[in-house]
């Protein structure tokens, strides 16, 4: 269908040397994500559904209205992005979830965000 939402999600992670303390089992992480509206009319982000796993296997579900406090309303052919933080209890972890977004009709979708890696640059190849 031609009207059919199109949206893509890229995410890049980082570690937080100065903010994490790892002989108390606090590592930080910082991630920014980009949304980009592929479609041809405007989509709303209303919510956010994350799921984080650290390397112990311990999960956590975290879910709210919008990010960093915005709902935010993207044409067609730009692209949100914003940045926000986790912390583990492990030195590697990771993140996966979706948003539920509506279209310019108000029909509800939802957009699979994939899942990605938090880790300390020293682990990985």
């Amino acid at each position: 269908m031609l009207n059919e939402p199109r949206v893509y999600i890229q995410v890049q992670s980082t570690y937080v040397e100065s903010q994490s303390q790892p002989e108390q089992q606090r590592f930080v992480f910082a991630y920014t994500i980009s949304i980009r509206n592929l479609g041809h009319s405007p989509v709303q982000l209303l919510s956010r559904y994350w799921r984080i796993t650290n390397s112990d296997g311990h999960q956590t579900e975290i879910q709210g209205e919008g990010v960093v406090g915005k709902q935010p309303l993207i044409p067609p052919g730009t692209e949100y992005r914003y940045s926000s933080g986790a912390i583990l209890e492990t030195p590697l972890g990771t993140m996966e979830g979706h948003y539920e977004m509506v279209d310019h009709d108000g029909r509800s979708f939802r957009v699979a965000i994939p899942v990605f890696r938090l880790a300390i640059p020293t682990l990985i190849n």
